[in-house]
């Protein structure tokens, strides 16, 4: 629960020990620009801005905004986000598979996060992809 305060206050894990950050996304603006050839193809973007949960998956406490380029069809995208909660932002980067998990980069962030790095572990809460885990583990 503590984890879940932190996120809707935007407090910072501390820096000498990791902690877990959980969050919800709710994929409700995801499009796919159709660039490469037609269909699924290898160069279409996805882009997002979403609008981020906490743990309850009933108190908003952010959003959501990046893009995806395809990068093998049918199986995995390379995607860059932000996410911003009250007291700063958090960006990762790495893959979104189409079946199964997948484990992103934290690159950086902004304001109370500004010196965090690890990793952010994503899930698929239902099969549309219409939500998503976002556990992120704070160093």
């Amino acid at each position: 629960m503590a984890i879940v305060v932190a996120a809707m206050f935007g407090i910072a894990a501390p820096a000498s020990a990791a902690s877990k950050l959980r969050l919800i996304e709710h994929s409700t603006t995801d499009a796919v620009t159709d660039l490469g050839a037609k269909g699924d193809s290898a160069g279409d973007l996805l882009t997002l801005s979403n609008e981020i949960f906490a743990d309850d998956n009933k108190t908003r406490v952010g959003s959501a905004n990046g893009y995806c380029i395809r990068t093998v069809v049918g199986k995995a995208w390379e995607c860059f986000w932000t996410v911003t909660l009250a007291k700063g932002q958090i960006t990762t980067e790495g893959p979104y598979l189409d079946a199964g998990d997948s484990v992103l980069a934290i690159t950086g962030g902004t304001g109370a996060y500004s010196i965090v790095r690890g990793e952010m572990a994503l899930h698929k809460r239902d099969a549309k992809g219409s939500e998503h885990d976002f556990v992120y583990t704070l160093k």
